[in-house]
């Protein structure tokens, strides 16, 4: 044969060879498991075979190929269901829909992912089916992840902020309760988790719901299956949990177990008044009611069991979409093929494992499946980055009677709403500020009230409420035990008793002693119970302080205190010096300097004008002395008469009425107001003083001292009664005593309405409050703070305070740490300064006036003979002539001058 002819005939074989491999497959297996008999499998293995009829019927499909279909029976169960997949598998199926159950899922997806072959659940809900641990699962449904955040909402928009969770102990309800979980935990709402067996029986719910009552939360989150959750509900009917006080939330298991069961009628859900629950949303369209009737001829003519309901449709959807993922692998790689596992081994048993085989296209396939997108009966069909469908919409609904109404709807993206959200789907954070509201909902009972979702007790079990068993200080709180009668009575007690009267809801609740009555018992241990659920909640003279807002929650605070230092003092108030101590030291020698210096400058400026300020020296030391002294308190007997010294006078005698009146209104009050004075003059000196400091026993004075202002431990002395204060004060630190006492306000205030010789001294270090304590998150702290806000407005807790602290004597003592009324000289500086600056500049014109009056004198005198002629050779001389000069009057001055005149005009001849 010529080479010519062998190479056209190897193209021809080539070619023939390459469009057999390329031919696309008649048939393709697509495996399924379900469970029949349950009302999800039910439904969705009719709606899966309609399907697939549907799909096979389209030739445009899947162009010419043909899927077959293998169904495989888990009944409920793990194993069952892995029993299935294998044998769906060894006819080498290349996609599995399916399983309905989560617990399932989680097998499956395992021997998928060994083999590569598509799982695509329509009713596995399970969030962590979502992980990487599972990259060939896909979710034709939505993940609980958005349904938990649904119901978060719900119960965050009625203001709940405890809620009892029952679940199936699965995959399926222990992974969306903890979803919820973390859901409410970013609400600041706590849940209390119950687990039931898979198959539970009625004797077990009555007991689980039985003991849920004690919790205290009345808000109920059900997350169980639809075949099994209706049973709950009868047994909390018989339990009487259906009532006005109970909230009652499903998730889409009973909107599913509604949709589905013919045995439901609608008389029948008269037990379900006032059940609130969750369905997926399907929106409307001409397929899905064509679906619809086409799914009632079938019921009609025997063909399906059950009614449609919304996993139907998402089956359904389930089969076009592994349709259309096939079509577009087929026309990319042309055939399937699968290759052998060599991790496989073989056995000689009735399941061959080395018949499974690795989908060669399973990689490409779950590619195309993700980039679907199309528009199936339940809406758009489209994955996100979690192999989900793109954001879902849920339906609220409400039983009321024989009725089911929605009352609104939540999407990931809006949140709550009353009206269907906006079609266009939309990737992207929620709007958070979107109005969310829902329609009037009637709830257990019939009520169409929000209710309180809460009991904090009962006749069964009431609210234990401790009380410290105080040895001191009964006021606040007093314990007596007669006859195995415990009465409870004291200010703190009548603020409570006045709160309960005003929470709109009854409270059952006894009064639990702490402590043994001879000793001050310490509040952080009974604090400390509360945290620890031994105790529900105290109440008492318990200060609001950091350490115990760690562990509890407080209410508000119902009297403002803080840590004062208590003194011994005296009185000063009788004092034969009293009318020194308006003025300090500095202040009085200061004004005394300016008496002085007035009575000086106005000798010398009155001196040589005024006859009454001359005459023997000792005249005008008493003269100078006592003009400046009695300006105060009488008018002066001498008048001045030189200009300079009315001046001076008129400046000196403002001063002096401005520090006259001062004077007066500081002596008044120091006359007519106790003043009280202590070694202790407050905190500073107190921490400086290095001596003894008592407090009262149990009081959180005594950690705030060593830790917050490091005094040693050394120095602090425990005190148990008022009387323990007295003698441990008046002995002092000297005999065994305490230089003071750190304690709060309250105390003090009981203690010196009854005592006397004692003080507050300096001013309170510590601001805080009493307050109740209660469970970290209980609504009964919410609602005892409300109620408090309430008492304080309308004044009912001044008139308790008044009750229990005003009998006697409501005024306290207090000694500060300094005089506040004594007078400084800086407060009149600028007053002394303009004094001084007037006298000043007042002498100085003075002295240049009578300088230039001698020096003209000295120069006009001619007669070396007179007195005032002499000549002088030496300094003193002339300072002695010049102070002769101005000691003399001034008419004998300008007498002189005249003289000096007339000698010095030459006489006619």
């Amino acid at each position: 044969m010529e080479p010519g002819v062998l190479v056209l005939v190897f193209v021809l074989v080539s070619g023939l060879n390459n469009l057999v491999i390329c031919e696309r497959p008649a048939v393709v297996n697509v495996g399924a498991v379900l469970t029949y008999d349950s009302f999800i499998g039910g439904v969705a293995k009719a709606a899966i075979e309609a399907a697939v009829a549907d799909v096979n019927s389209n030739k445009s499909v899947l162009g010419g190929t043909r899927l077959n279909l293998i169904m495989e029976n888990s009944n409920c169960s793990v194993f069952v269901g892995s029993l299935g997949a294998f044998s769906v598998l060894e006819k080498q199926a290349i996609a599995i829909i399916g399983p309905q159950s989560s617990a399932v899922a989680h097998m499956i997806s395992s021997i998928s992912n060994g083999l590569q072959i598509p799982l695509i659940s329509f009713a596995a809900t399970d969030p962590t089916l979502s992980s990487l641990e599972y990259p060939f699962f896909l979710r034709t449904t939505h993940s609980d992840s958005y349904q938990m955040a649904a119901v978060a909402d719900v119960i965050d928009y009625y203001g709940w902020r405890r809620v009892i969770a029952i679940f199936v102990d699965d995959d399926y309800g222990r992974n969306g309760i903890y979803y919820l979980d973390d859901e409410l935990a970013k609400k600041m709402s706590k849940i209390y988790k119950i687990a039931l067996p898979v198959k539970a029986t009625r004797d077990k719910i009555l007991d689980v719901l039985q003991k849920s009552r004690m919790i205290g939360p009345r808000v109920y989150v059900v997350h169980v299956t639809p075949d099994s959750g209706l049973e709950i509900f009868s047994a909390a009917r018989d339990l009487q949990m259906l009532t006005e006080e109970y909230v009652w939330l499903a998730t889409d298991w009973l909107s599913t177990t509604l949709d589905t069961s013919e045995s439901i009628s609608r008389n029948s859900l008269g037990y379900l008044q006032g059940v609130v629950g969750f369905r997926q949303y399907v929106p409307q369209s001409n397929e899905k009611d064509a679906f619809v009737s086409r799914w009632n001829e079938l019921n009609k003519e025997g063909l399906v069991n059950f009614k449609l309901n919304t996993y139907g449709f998402y089956a359904y959807d389930t089969v076009w979409a592994v349709a259309h993922a096939i079509n577009d692998f087929l026309n990319e790689s042309g055939n399937v093929t699968f290759s052998s596992n060599s991790k496989l081994p073989t056995s000689k048993g009735k399941m061959q494992l080395g018949k499974l085989k690795t989908f060669d296209g399973g990689s490409l396939l779950h590619k195309k499946l993700l980039s679907l997108k199309f528009t199936g009966l339940s809406g758009p069909v489209q994955f996100d980055s979690d192999n989900n469908l793109i954001n879902g919409i849920y339906e609220i609904i409400n039983v009321n009677g024989s009725m089911v109404h929605t009352v609104g709807y939540w999407s990931n993206y809006l949140g709550l709403s009353i009206s269907i959200p906006e079609s266009s789907y939309r990737n992207g954070q929620r709007n958070l500020s979107f109005n969310q509201v829902l329609d009037r909902i009637v709830w257990p009972g019939g009520k169409t009230e929000k209710p309180q979702g809460w009991v904090v007790a009962n006749n069964e079990k009431p609210l234990r409420i401790g009380v410290p068993f105080r040895a001191s200080y009964l006021e606040f709180v007093t314990v007596t035990n007669k006859s195995n009668i415990v009465n409870v009575s004291g200010y703190c007690i009548d603020v409570f008793k006045a709160i309960i009267k005003i929470i709109p809801y009854d409270v059952s609740y006894q009064f639990v002693p702490f402590g043994n009555g001879r000793s001050n018992p310490n509040y952080d241990e009974l604090v400390g119970m509360v945290a620890e659920d031994v105790i529900d909640a105290a109440i008492g003279d318990i200060a609001i302080v950091t350490n115990r807002t760690k562990i509890v929650d407080f209410t508000q605070p119902y009297i403002s205190t803080g840590l004062v230092i208590l003194a011994s003092i005296k009185s000063i108030k009788s004092n034969a010096w009293v009318f020194l101590r308006p003025f300090t030291m500095g202040m009085w020698c200061m004004t005394g300097a300016f008496f002085f210096l007035i009575g000086v400058v106005i000798w010398m400026l009155e001196h040589r004008v005024n006859s009454a300020f001359r005459g023997p020296p000792k005249r005008q030391c008493i003269t100078m002395f006592l003009f400046s002294f009695s300006t105060p308190f009488q008018s002066q007997q001498e008048d001045t008469l030189s200009t300079l010294g009315r001046f001076v006078m008129m400046v000196w005698l403002f001063l002096l009425m401005v520090i006259t009146s001062s004077y007066t209104a500081s002596l008044t009050s120091f006359l007519t107001v106790q003043q009280l004075s202590s070694p202790i003059k407050g905190f500073d000196s107190l921490i400086a003083s290095n001596q003894p400091i008592g407090y009262q026993v149990g009081s959180f004075a005594q950690s705030y001292l060593i830790y917050g202002l490091n005094v040693h431990p050394s120095r602090l002395v425990s005190l148990g009664s008022p009387e323990a204060y007295e003698v441990a004060l008046q002995r002092g630190p000297k005999n065994g005593g305490v230089v003071a006492i750190v304690d709060e306000l309250p105390y003090v205030e009981i203690f010196l309405s009854k005592r006397s010789g004692f003080g507050i001294v300096g001013q309170p270090f510590t601001r805080s409050g009493w307050g109740f304590a209660f469970p970290r998150d209980s609504p009964l702290a919410i609602d005892m703070s409300r109620a408090m806000l309430n008492l304080s407005e309308n004044g009912e807790l001044q008139k308790i305070h008044k009750k229990w602290f005003c009998k006697t004597n409501c005024v306290t003592q207090t000694s500060t740490s300094s005089d506040p009324n004594q007078l400084h000289v800086s407060s009149f500086w600028g007053l002394f300064l303009v004094c001084g600056i007037a006298t000043f500049i007042s002498l100085l014109l003075f002295l240049i006036r009578a300088i230039r009056q001698f020096i003209q004198f000295n120069r006009k005198q001619r007669d070396p003979a007179s007195s005032y002629g002499q000549s002088s050779k030496g300094c003193s001389h002339s300072i002695y002539k010049f102070f002769s000069f101005i000691d003399e009057k001034e008419e004998v001055i300008k007498n002189m001058f005249k003289k000096q005149q007339n000698s010095s005009q030459p006489q006619n001849s």
